[in-house]
């Protein structure tokens, strides 16, 4: 049988299991899977289409049903898929538009985060990279040369995307919050002005001025490096200027809309959903730290072991948020080493599943899964695998909290967010360096133990 037949054929099976073309509201794929937005659910015939050739596993979340084919493979079967199901070319973008009218409050509210955050993750990366280079440094006694002109520049570097990070975070929300981003880049620097205190040097505590005649004690302090005052305010800023845009003559929109979205919510930021926001901001760092400083061995556990659980719910997109305040608050990413442990768990089991399984097509699924949670993308390990068989996926859970308890008691932290298992070596800490690889070693070795132990049931 040809290639080409094989794409098509599969392409075919797919839709006649979910439905048929009268069940779809939207497809696309992306570089691995197949995503689909359908009307009925429960019309998909999710142990037939795992059975079909070229389909290595899938799964319903965040209101997309996504069937994973691999890279290379997903695109040709898509288009076959789209030609007999008679769909014009969409986009992810459009399918996560349709997937999103199909989701609860708390997952609209973690898939609105992530699509403001995962845009700014290589921003932070490339930050955490450059912290990193100079903590090594550090670390071989380099510190002497802190005078030296590249060493500004590269501190100058690591530090640019906390400085600013609002006004990263206000142009990123006001496209999701579908407000001008320009004027939302100028809300961040009003909220960074460097005649506000800096948030990082007040030491003795906040100036204040008071403000309409005294009602309101304004604290002159910058937001640099926080995340949850900005997307409260750009949020705020999106009402706004929307309801401005409604009541002005489109003759004057260009001028009196602008002035008035910039002179209400800059003065709101300021005076009392920025210091709102950021006393909220402090209290879930403190907690956090709290947590995982007094109560490091149970917070690894809990952490650790229910992380997989919580990407099943698609829910984890909303922690960049608690990360990046974590981190432009303490310094750290104390929470990241914990997510790396529960990711390494699932290849580690998945990778057992590989041995045990005496399936061929089990195995040709199994392995790159493992691989490619080995290097921090779970969701072929977790859905094509693990879950499938069940036990896999406790012995990762209990891989995981063994883990993620270690990390968090040695106290392994990182420079950044969005990278974990083997990738996120480039951002740990170099303190925290051996912990972590030993950390990685206990979930690989009691995921893949428990779960040869336990064995899999196959039909």
């Amino acid at each position: 049988m040809s290639k080409d037949t094989l794409y098509k054929n599969a392409a075919s099976e797919i839709l006649k299991l979910i439905g048929g073309k009268e069940n779809i509201v939207s497809a696309a794929h992306c570089a691995t899977r197949l995503r689909l937005v359908l009307k009925d659910d429960s019309l998909i015939e999710k142990d037939k289409i795992e059975n079909v050739e070229l389909v290595k596993g899938s799964f319903l979340n965040g209101g997309q049903y996504q069937v994973i084919l691999g890279q290379g493979i997903v695109n040709k079967v898509y288009a076959y898929f789209a030609l007999e199901a008679n769909i014009k070319e969409m986009s992810t973008s459009d399918v996560k538009n349709d997937a999103m009218q199909k989701l609860n409050p708390i997952q609209k509210i973690a898939r609105v985060l992530s699509n403001i955050f995962v845009p700014i993750i290589p921003a932070i990366v490339a930050s955490g990279l450059l912290m990193g280079t100079l903590g090594a440094l550090k670390a071989f006694g380099l510190e002497s040369m802190s005078q030296t002109w590249w060493w500004s520049m590269l501190d100058w570097f690591s530090s640019s995307a906390f400085i600013f990070l609002p006004i990263l975070v206000a142009f990123s929300a006001a496209k999701e919050f579908g407000c001008n981003p320009y004027l939302a880049a100028v809300i961040g620097g009003i909220m960074i002005h460097p005649s506000l205190q800096n948030a990082w040097t007040i030491g003795g505590g906040y100036k204040t001025m008071p403000i309409l005649g005294g009602i309101i004690k304004m604290p002159l302090v910058g937001y640099q490096g926080t995340v949850l005052p900005i997307l409260l305010v750009i949020w705020i800023m999106s009402i706004i200027e929307k309801r401005i845009r409604k009541i002005v003559p489109d003759v004057l929109d260009i001028f009196v809309t602008p002035f008035l979205t910039v002179l209400l919510t800059g003065f709101l930021a300021l005076s009392i959903v920025g210091p709102f926001a950021m006393l909220i901001g402090n209290g879930i760092s403190i907690f956090l730290t709290f947590a995982i400083t007094k109560f490091g061995i149970f917070a690894g556990l809990l952490f650790g072991g229910t992380y997989s659980i919580i990407v099943i719910t698609g829910i984890h997109h909303s922690f960049h948020a608690i990360e990046l305040t974590l981190l432009a608050k303490t310094g750290a990413n104390t929470l990241l080493p914990i997510w790396s442990m529960a990711n390494f768990a699932q290849g580690g089991a998945a990778l057992a599943v590989y041995f045990k399984t005496k399936n061929s097509k089990t195995k040709s699924i199994a392995l790159p899964s493992a691989l490619s949670a080995f290097l921090g993308i779970t969701e072929a390990a977790i859905f094509g695998v693990n879950l499938r068989f069940r036990k896999p996926f406790l012995a990762a859970l209990a891989g995981g909290a063994v883990a993620g308890a270690y990390v968090a008691t040695t106290k392994v932290a990182m420079n950044a967010i969005g990278l974990t298992a083997i990738p996120a070596l480039t951002i740990v800490k170099p303190g925290s360096m051996v912990n972590y690889v030993i950390g990685l070693i206990i979930a690989l070795t009691v995921s893949f133990s428990i779960t040869y132990f336990l064995g899999i049931e196959e039909e």
